[in-house]
């Protein structure tokens, strides 16, 4: 039997005493009109309140019955138009306009609309009998001025049943067509709760309702934390914060929303789809807390969202855009001019415009830029309130503002005025820190960043520089815009630039959305092949050649091999037809990433080739930029559009889902940003690391209501790789060590030091680079590229007497560019100096010649194949509860040298490429030594033995460190830390193999530090 202390009822009332507590009224269940579904004394006590005026003007034309004739024209609108349509925009009763909800004003100013907004009467039922049919009810209601727009089924663990006993309820005994329930018209979301888990629904549709978790998550992963006094239920959340008076207002005037979508349904169907959205509780708490902290802040400050791939991004920057829009600090002043919007998905144009005008009903708030840059800077100038664009348009705003300003007569004046901007980048990556970047600083920094500029002029003593200052002001952080960057898969420069102390503001791990079920697990089902092969030279001579070109020209000969793409070809379209085109109910899709556009070529028409000679029903697109020449049939070149029979480039996607094309075969393309559901099956013949990796797989887990599973097909990469890709986000990435500031000048000095450039060059240059627009003239052009010939000269001069050392300087002069690039922007170095010497190199750069050595080898005539296995090495599950993450590092290249090639004959080179593919490697036993060798590289006692030691000497000190490095990983590989210590001479062998390897790795890294 259960107590009064476990029951359900109990659990009721305690959710009760603190809505009641809230500003809630408890409303008896016989005060609901089950026909009409809803509480008209309510509906009718709360309009007379807030619009006696209009009242009396129906009264005159009702007398007795305007109560009926207004509750008839309220059930009739919210029949068309839906409850929150409704209640955010009011009903029409006989010519009147009436509202049944006043929702909080953006600002205080006006005293009357917040009085009207304090009118609004929010209900509690317990135990509402909702139906017209049978007295079935529902644990609690809470209604809005009369209409219910929340249910709630609450169990109780202590009593036998959890939040599953209430989904069950939803779906199995709460029949859809009872008015309540009828989609959008009445209640808009129903809660399964109990002490521990929240599960949400925003459409009851019997056994397929899907219920969304509601729950804040704990530790990285899913569920909820307990509260940390012991005092609470883990679920308080819900009805303290979420369902609190205020809070669910404000969800239903800026939040939810109907989301209308043309579909192309799995039969190829055109349908019209309606779904409610209503926030999960990682978007609404992302939001909310930005805004707070904004209204809190002020102007000026940065906020990175770490968001994990299906998490809503595009709804929770929709959210955040409207909010920002209208945002009043605590002296009720608006906060931000213009809120702009980064981003390339034609997508969320989409649902910007239609989520914002449910909310206002208003045209106008949202403007595109879809022609060109002339158009986002009229857009600028007339203060649009949300501007979405892309990066790429944003160098060009300077000269379209000047020409805008000569046509009204205003003479040449290139800047906005100062103004307040939100900025919202929609997928930051490591791009945003370059100069595109720089440049939407530079525009929207407006006549405050001219100011600043003259200032440090005026400062330095050159007034005639004044566009150098600019260029350095508008690096930093700009105290005009606050920056709210969003990213599944942050890196180094990303949370250094726009995160808080290497943080980001807000987080929804990986590991979340897939325990939640908001994504699918891409590793779950991972399959990996290598590749076994034997080449032998045919040619009579035996040339010598560079080993690593050599290796490189022997790879492409083999991955372009007929047998090689035929034998693959097989392997994917047989797995693809007995089992992925099962799958999803029969239509689900596949990927084939391959490692260039001639590989997407050449599988693309073995594809086609081998799928006619089977018979079998799948077509197969392909995707790659450009135009690509095959080397195998002279001046024939393919292009995307022609392989796929005269299908435009933007409508591949759309064609794509249609059901007959079942494999989309892709180079470069397609690996980030594109969402398909049916898109179960991944083949990969090409190397992945890194955020790469994360981001192509990641192509798979978008889920559907079919899809249960997703697999992977590798023949290139190792489990291990892959594993620790994907560790870096799966709990939260987390930032390396802080690149350190000197460095860059200590590559400043090396350059100069070269004299490769002089000083009064770099000067020369920068005084008609960056001279006052008045004084330049077409002469300017020449006068620059005749300033950076000299440098060019005396490179080319190196470059044909020390190549590498050329090649040495040329990667020096890179870093300096990508450490001054991101630097600049996070450290305040306000030195004229940096800003001149990466102005002139970053057009240097450009006029340097290329690497004098030829094109690469061709071996299509000295080399065939002798030997071909492909054989699957490994199957199963990549956990990614397992290992470590690895902090992301930042830029610390000091120089990419480059160290002679060795030179080999090409039958040795092809005897060691045969020993490496053509015996049984054991991958474990290579990772493993692969870890032995990185943990090696990064011992400090090591580090210093390779400064002072030659290679004999070193070897006695590595030998040492080796049995300890073994000792702690031995649990790694059990059986090869048991050989190692029990045979001698595979410790010889094994130490004097790594230890060089170490040496080599050691010595080359202070080569490029010096």
């Amino acid at each position: 039997m259960t107590s009064k202390r476990t029951s359900e009822a109990a659990f009721e009332t305690a959710i009760e005493a603190v809505l009641l507590a809230d500003g809630y009224t408890r409303v008896a269940s016989k005060a609901f009109d089950r026909e009409r579904a809803l509480f008209p004394d309510e509906a009718l006590a709360f309009i007379r309140a807030t619009q006696g005026k209009v009242w009396d003007k129906l009264e005159a034309l009702h007398g007795e019955h305007t109560g009926a004739r207004v509750l008839e024209s309220l059930c009739k609108w919210l029949d068309v138009h839906g409850a929150l349509a409704t209640l955010r925009h009011g009903f029409k009763c006989f010519g009147k306009t009436l509202r049944i909800a006043f929702f909080r004003p953006a600002h205080g100013l006006n005293p009357e609309l917040e009085a009207r907004y304090r009118a609004n009467r929010l209900g509690l039922t317990r135990q509402l009998h909702f139906s017209p049919k049978s007295e079935q009810s529902l644990d609690v209601v809470l209604s809005v001025n009369g209409i219910p727009l929340v249910t709630l089924e609450l169990k109780n663990p202590l009593s036998g049943q959890t939040a599953a006993n209430a989904i069950h309820q939803y779906r199995h005994d709460r029949d859809p067509r009872e008015p309540i329930f009828v989609f959008s018209r009445r209640a808009l979301v129903h809660f399964a709760v109990d002490t521990e888990e929240a599960h949400m629904a925003t459409r009851l549709a019997g056994s397929s309702t899907y219920f969304l978790p509601f729950n804040r998550g704990v530790d990285g992963g899913a569920g909820n934390p307990p509260d940390p006094e012991g005092r609470n239920y883990k679920t308080a959340y819900v009805w303290e914060e979420v369902l609190q008076r205020d809070s669910l207002l404000d969800l239903l005037a800026r939040f939810l929303h109907l989301d209308v979508e043309e579909k192309t349904s799995d039969d190829g169907k055109k349908l019209r789809k309606e779904n409610l959205i209503f926030p999960r509780y990682h978007q609404l708490q992302a939001v909310r807390q930005m805004v707070a902290a904004a209204a809190r802040e002020g102007v000026g400050h940065n906020y990175l969202v770490e968001h994990s791939a299906g998490s809503g991004k595009s709804n929770t920057i929709a959210w955040l855009a409207h909010r920002l829009s209208s945002l009043h600090d605590e002296r009720d002043q608006r906060l931000f001019d213009s809120v702009v919007v980064i981003t390339d998905r034609v997508v969320l144009d989409r649902q910007l415009q239609n989520t914002i005008y449910q909310f206002d009903h208003r045209q106008g708030v949202v403007q595109k830029i879809d022609e060109d840059s002339r158009q986002l800077a009229e857009a600028l100038e007339a203060g649009v309130p949300i501007i979405i664009t892309t990066l790429q348009k944003f160098p060009f705003v300077s000269g379209q503002l000047m020409k805008l300003a000569e046509e009204r007569g205003e003479g040449s004046n290139s800047h906005l005025p100062t103004r307040r901007y939100a900025v919202i980048i929609d997928e930051a990556h490591s791009s945003q820190s370059g100069e595109t970047a720089t440049e939407l600083k530079g525009v929207l920094g407006g006549a405050e960043l001219r100011r600043k500029a003259q200032a440090m002029a005026e400062e330095e003593g050159e007034l005639e520089l004044e566009r150098l200052f600019r260029a350095m002001a508008k690096r930093g952080q700009q105290p005009n815009m606050s920056f709210f960057a969003f990213t599944a898969t942050p890196k180094h420069k990303t949370l250094a630039i726009f995160g808080r102390g290497g943080e980001p503001f807000h987080r929804y791990t990986m590991r979340q959305a897939i325990e939640e079920g908001f994504i699918e697990d891409v590793l779950k089902s991972y399959v990996t092949y290598k590749t076994y092969y034997k080449l032998i030279k045919k040619a009579e001579d035996d040339p010598n050649v560079e080993r690593k070109k050599a290796a490189k020209a022997l790879a492409r000969f083999m991955r372009l091999h007929p047998h090689n793409i035929g034998q693959k070809t097989e392997v994917m379209v047989e797995h693809f037809q007995h089992f992925t085109r099962h799958k999803i109910g029969g239509h689900a899709k596949a990927m084939v990433v391959t490692g260039s556009r001639l590989e997407a070529v050449r599988y693309k028409q073995e594809f086609d080739r081998y799928i006619t000679e089977k018979g079998y029903p799948i077509k197969s697109l392909v995707a790659f930029s450009g135009s690509v020449e095959d080397d195998r049939i002279a001046e024939k070149t393919y292009t995307e559009v022609e392989m796929n029979g005269g299908l435009k480039e933007k409508a591949l996607p759309e064609t794509f889902a249609k059901p007959e094309f079942r494999v989309l075969l892709v180079a470069e393309k397609y690996q980030t940003g594109f969402d398909q559901p049916l898109l179960h099956t991944m083949y990969v013949d090409k190397r992945l690391a890194g955020i790469q990796a994360v981001q192509t797989l990641s192509r798979l887990n978008r889920t559907h209501p079919l899809k249960d599973d997703t697999f992977v097909l590798d023949f290139v990469n190792e489990p291990g790789e892959i594993q620790e890709a994907f560790r870096q986000y799966y709990e939260g990435s987390v930032m390396g060590e802080a690149v350190d500031p000197d460095k860059l000048y200590a590559v400043k000095a090396e350059l100069d030091a070269s004299g490769i450039y002089r000083q009064t060059e770099v000067g020369d240059f920068s005084r008609v680079f960056f001279a006052p627009k008045r004084r330049q003239s077409a002469g300017d052009h020449k006068a620059m590229n005749a300033i950076l010939d000299q440098a060019v000269a005396r490179f080319v001069q190196l470059q044909g007497m020390e190549e590498d050392e050329a090649e040495l300087w040329r990667g020096k002069l890179q870093a300096f560019r990508n450490l001054y690039g991101f630097l600049s922007q996070v450290i305040p170095y306000q030195d004229s100096d940096l800003e001149k010497l990466f102005t002139y190199l970053r057009h240097l750069a450009l006029k340097l010649p290329k690497r004098k050595s030829g094109p690469g080898y061709q071996f299509d005539e000295e080399v065939e194949l002798d030997y071909y296995r492909l054989q699957k090495i490994s199957e199963g599950s990549i956990s990614l509860d397992e290992g470590y993450a690895r902090p992301l590092d930042g830029p610390r290249e000091v120089g990419s040298g480059r160290v002679r090639e060795e030179q080999v004959s090409l039958s040795r080179l092809i005897d060691i490429i045969n020993r490496r593919f053509g015996g049984e490697l054991n991958d474990a036993d290579q990772l493993f030594f692969d870890q032995i060798a990185e943990a090696a590289s990064l011992n400090e006692s090591l580090q210093r033995a390779a400064e002072v030691n030659s290679l004999d000497k070193f070897q006695l000190v590595f030998r040492e460190v080796l049995e300890s490095l073994f000792i702690e990983r031995m649990d790694l590989n059990e059986e090869l830390f048991t050989d190692y210590m029990a045979k001698p001479e595979l410790q010889t062998l094994v130490s004097k193999w790594l230890g060089g390897q170490v040496y080599d790795r050691l010595s080359a890294a202070r080569r490029r530090v010096s």
